[in-house]
């Protein structure tokens, strides 16, 4: 792994692949790391001619924490983006989006394909918004347009985010499995591998006022819906019929508002990445990204 500094902090990222290969930039999702895109679906890409970057968004992992800029009011920012009223956060996804475009400046790369889950998948639309001519594809996964008209989050997936947060390296992993019990899709549950990344993102690096700096980013960026509408590059959306913190619907918007999206949507697809749908996925994203070339 290597690091670079630009846009006023320093982004801890990785690359696979050779350097002929088409870039491909992935990012992950609020509070979580880079190594959440597993080495072997990176190398699933690789092997589809892609050169893959993934990295840690700010205040996360090993990229700048930034906490002299305090932890916002998230519940106060929460009541204003449901009822459409702006919302002041520390940053928004745009500063985000710029971090992205920032990191592919350092690597001398111009145009990317943009894959992005979760929260990555605002920033990566984002992205693709600010960003148009450096946008070859974009792939956008159980994530949304940010419209306050969608239904919100089940109950009991939002509050197992604002629960108060590990202490030890034994309560983090505790809380991985938490997490995941409640968001992840029940068929493919996998507790071992759950374990072992959160026992890995424990030891690089948690940083729970981060999370929340980053949850007011989303909360205070707004709708996108008629912004993704001018979006020319070829979109994939992928989502799960079963998301209890994005719901479906979510998915079925944002595959509207872009021109060119295709909808790729798994019944049995919660609110994770279930190692036995790569296949499935990692193809969609070929077949949409080969629509640039």
């Amino acid at each position: 792994m290597a690091r670079v500094r630009t846009n006023g902090i320093e982004i801890e990222y990785e690359v696979f692949g050779p350097e002929t290969g088409q870039p491909m930039v992935l990012i992950m999702g609020l509070g979580a790391q880079m190594i959440l895109w597993r080495d072997d679906f990176c190398q699933m890409l690789v092997d589809r001619g892609y050169r893959v970057i993934r990295f840690d968004n700010r205040d996360i992992g090993r990229s700048t924490w930034l906490d002299h800029l305090g932890v916002p009011n998230v519940m106060a920012l929460m009541t204003a983006a449901a009822s459409g009223q702006p919302a002041e956060a520390p940053y928004r996804l745009a500063d985000m989006a710029a971090d992205t475009a920032g990191l592919l400046d350092a690597l001398g790369i111009e145009r990317a394909h943009i894959v992005g889950a979760s929260m990555g998948g605002m920033i990566a639309q984002t992205f693709a918004i600010q960003y148009p001519q450096r946008t070859l594809s974009l792939t956008s996964i159980m994530s949304t347009t940010g419209d306050p008209g969608l239904p919100p989050p089940r109950p009991d997936a939002i509050s197992v985010l604002l629960a108060p947060q590990p202490t030890s390296r034994e309560e983090a992993i505790e809380r991985g499995v938490f997490i995941f019990r409640t968001i992840g899709s029940p068929k493919y549950f996998d507790e071992a591998e759950i374990r072992e990344l959160a026992a890995r993102s424990f030891d690089r690096g948690v940083n729970p006022a981060g999370v929340m700096r980053q949850l007011a980013a989303i909360l205070a960026s707004g709708n996108r819906t008629e912004a993704l509408r001018k979006v020319e590059a070829p979109a994939l959306v992928i989502h799960g019929r079963i998301d209890p913190l994005v719901p479906f619907p979510a998915g079925e918007a944002t595959a509207r508002a872009l021109p060119r999206a295709e909808l790729l949507a798994f019944d049995d697809m919660a609110h994770d990445m279930p190692r036995p749908l790569w296949p499935e996925m990692v193809d969609a994203i070929d077949r949409v990204a080969r629509l640039a070339r």
